[in-house]
């Protein structure tokens, strides 16, 4: 039996652009993992098994694309324990993939390798090869195209998900984006937030990034209110995230948010 954790992240910036050929959008974002995650334990089987999350399909399919690469059955047991909140914008079903996609990798005679493992997870999705990556991340391209970042990780990471919000698909966030014309300076965006990286030095720089081009929230003024130095939607939503210096005020504003709903505070994760 082989275990890891799947951990969440927060787009700690997302600037979205046209929508390619391909029906993807060009992104930059900066993606950064948090330690709220979820658990996948896999072993040998003679079938393809899912248990403990029903409404899985990524996973599933992330380990017949695995199989099919490496010309083998897929002969896998997977059981994933849920600690993420699903369709949040908090990756949970990307990353419990690529976690699944390296336990199952792991076990085969000849191992992809890294680079034909992240090829693979594009194909499942934008955010797969990021949870096969170390450390925080920009993304660029369709969000799959990667490049190690140097930010500061000390910090305390606050995720409100609102009880009344009801998340749409993320195709129909993305095709209300179009609607309404959000790809139009795509590019100043685009280099706000480059510049804006450069100048990350400590913590607190990070309030410098530019919003989320695909979704806001009240709460995140309430957050910096609450002392939070950047807060922020994460993803297409409707999770949202605040970041602290200080523990003691990340799990103040916590308490006073929990009538709004599901709270959980964090820190930034490096790897799976």
């Amino acid at each position: 039996m082989r275990r890891a954790p799947a951990t969440a992240k927060v787009n700690l910036a997302l600037v979205v652009g046209p929508r390619g050929s391909d029906g993807r959008h060009e992104v930059c974002t900066v993606l950064q993992r948090v330690d709220l995650a979820d658990r996948i334990a896999l072993e040998p089987s003679t079938a393809l098994r899912v248990s403990g999350f029903a409404e899985d399909t990524l996973v599933r399919g992330a380990l017949t694309r695995l199989a099919e690469r490496a010309g083998v059955e897929p002969r896998w047991s997977v059981r994933i324990a849920k600690r993420i909140p699903v369709a949040a914008g908090l990756g949970g079903g990307s990353s419990d993939a690529a976690t699944a996609l390296r336990l199952a990798n792991e076990t085969l005679d000849e191992p992809l390798g890294v680079d034909d493992l992240r090829e693979l997870a594009a194909g499942v999705g934008a955010d797969p090869p990021f949870f096969l990556t170390s450390g925080p991340q920009l993304g660029r391209g369709d969000g799959t195209r990667l490049e190690q970042l140097d930010l500061p990780q000390d910090y305390w990471v606050l995720i409100v998900l609102p009880s009344e919000a009801r998340k749409p698909s993320t195709a129909a966030v993305y095709e209300r984006f179009d609607r309404r014309g959000g790809e139009q300076g795509f590019e100043n965006r685009r280099r706000e937030l480059l510049a804006a990286l450069g100048q990350v030095q400590r913590p607190a720089d990070l309030a410098r990034l530019p919003p989320n081009d695909l979704a806001s929230s009240p709460l995140a003024s309430e957050l910096e209110r609450m002392g939070a130095f950047r807060a922020d939607v994460t993803g297409a939503g409707p999770a949202v995230y605040g970041l602290f210096t200080h523990r003691k005020t990340a799990v103040a504003a916590q308490r006073a948010l929990r009538a709004h709903g599901r709270t959980w505070v964090s820190v930034p994760a490096w790897y799976g």
